[in-house]
């Protein structure tokens, strides 16, 4: 006669279909770390996983242009343009653990200006996919520069790691800096320095 492990076992394979899903395969990790996957807290955790990853990934899934949608503006203003503390959720590649922060964002326009929400939305793109700060702060910056050919972007970003705070160093209220600088603020010090100094406000 079967045992009650084994039975729990045999009824979790049972569980899992023919064409794996992220469900299914969220089952198979849950037995995987000691849990039971058919306990009442946990029966519909796997679904539940299933759609929070998907959404929290749903950045493969846009497109720039669909994005900007057409909100560009011709503009004679040549003095700097700055979004300052738009927050983020992103996902670390390596442990696949959040990380979180706020960007700041600047452009200095040449004939035309981006419509402001759609700087949120072009971060959120990015954002929400596997990703490595470094990467995250260059692709918006790329991503400006490509939409509006402005004279120049910069983009600082300060973030919050929970590979370095739940696991690993376990340092707590640690965060990292990143930026990238395009154009004018990569060729003038003035205009970078006019920049951060901007930020600390």
């Amino acid at each position: 006669m079967k045992n009650s492990s084994a039975l729990k076992k045999s009824s979790v394979v049972k569980m899992i279909p023919k064409d794996p899903t992220i469900t299914s395969h969220m089952r198979r990790v849950l037995g995987l770390i000691g849990e039971d996957p058919s306990r009442e807290g946990l029966v519909k955790t796997p679904e539940r996983y299933e759609k929070a990853l998907r959404f929290i990934t749903s950045g493969y899934q846009q497109d720039l242009n669909r994005i900007v949608n057409g909100a560009l503006f011709e503009c004679q203003c040549d003095e700097m343009v700055i979004v300052r503390n738009v927050e983020f959720f992103s996902t670390c590649e390596h442990h696949l653990l959040p990380f979180f922060g706020k960007m700041h964002i600047a452009y200095l326009p040449k004939d035309k200006v981006i419509g402001l929400s759609k700087i949120p939305r072009i971060i959120d793109m990015f954002a929400r996919r596997l990703q490595l700060q470094e990467r995250l702060t260059q692709q918006v910056a790329e991503a400006i520069e490509e939409v509006i050919s402005p004279r120049g972007v910069g983009v600082l970003c300060e973030a919050e790691h929970f590979c370095m705070m739940m696991r690993g160093v376990e340092k707590q209220g640690s965060s990292t800096v990143t930026s990238t600088m395009l154009g004018s603020f990569r060729k003038s010090k003035a205009t970078r320095d006019e920049f951060l100094s901007l930020t600390r406000r």
